[in-house]
């Protein structure tokens, strides 16, 4: 049926505005940044990168699928000559993660000699970054920097600098703005924070 699956998507999603709360499936979650918060944090962060990175003509890798929105955005406010691109990480066999990524997939781009800033949601234990940067540290580039929309300090078990990070949080488990639960909540404008019941 034509419109079966917008059903299924309102039947998942229930939004009660008024108290800020929505529930995606089984859980109900509460706005912990809004809307207006987020785009003010990715717009100094953008400028931050602007500063830094003038004459640079850095590429921009976007890893899908949790921070397209926030490359968006981000990439709006960047001002230096630039390019973007997408990539997704392979770190499954089967259905089970491997834990470790296997391969970048979708960088068609020589970076031999360029500037990269991977654009990621959320670094918690930074093992994903950590092998990222060896995975294309095997293609030359000049340098290879990390830009999140979050990170989790309290988490971070790798060394890894976030240079560029739009916000600091808790281990907390958060859905909106391209972050999902289960593949629902990514449209959501403003960050919400499960209710532990």
């Amino acid at each position: 049926m034509k419109y079966g699956g917008f059903l299924v998507i309102l039947q998942k999603i229930s939004a009660f505005s008024i108290m800020g709360i929505v529930k995606i499936k089984d859980k109900s979650f509460k706005v912990s940044i809004p809307e207006a918060e987020i785009k003010s944090r990715v717009k100094a962060v953008a400028e931050q990168i602007n500063k830094d990175l003038a004459g640079k003509n850095p590429l921009f890798l976007c890893v899908l699928n949790g921070s397209f929105i926030f490359a968006a955005d981000l990439y709006r406010e960047i001002t230096i000559p630039s390019n973007i691109s997408f990539v997704k990480l392979a770190s499954y066999q089967g259905t089970i993660s491997t834990g470790k990524v296997q391969e970048v997939i979708g960088l068609n781009e020589d970076i031999s000699g360029r500037t990269v800033v991977i654009v990621e949601d959320i670094v918690d234990t930074g093992r994903t970054m950590r092998q990222m940067i060896e995975s294309l540290g095997t293609r030359n580039p000049e340098s290879v920097h990390i830009c999140a929309l979050f990170v989790k300090p309290d988490k971070l078990e790798e060394p890894i600098d976030v240079e560029y990070a739009a916000f600091s949080i808790p281990d907390d488990f958060i859905v909106g703005y391209g972050l999902d639960y289960d593949q629902y909540g990514r449209g959501l404008k403003d960050v919400y924070t499960i209710v532990e019941k």
